[in-house]
């Protein structure tokens, strides 16, 4: 199964997250597929940067958000936009 996780880089105390997609089975930090995007949460506000087309591309190949992964998608607005491209589907159908 594929996952889009978040990837621990940064300093001790000072964490910064790549958001990345990956096999389930690899390690936190260890190999992944794509790097779509960063989260910075020592800043104020927190910066999310994500490539919105690759994660909705991802998720419409069905790749699964974590838990945290799915909130900060929905921070940005993906999941928002997959929700529409689902609707407007159906509709055409």
């Amino acid at each position: 199964m594929v996952k889009i996780r978040l990837k621990r880089m940064g300093a001790k105390k000072h964490p910064f997250y790549r958001v990345v997609v990956a096999d389930a089975r690899s390690p936190r930090d260890g190999r992944f597929i794509e790097e779509i995007g960063y989260y910075d949460p020592t800043k104020d506000p927190a910066v999310i940067k994500i490539d919105e087309e690759k994660a909705v591309q991802w998720i419409q190949n069905g790749a699964q958000p974590t838990d945290t992964a799915r909130s900060l998608l929905r921070q940005v607005g993906v999941l928002q936009k997959i929700h529409v491209l689902k609707q407007t589907a159906a509709v055409h159908e």
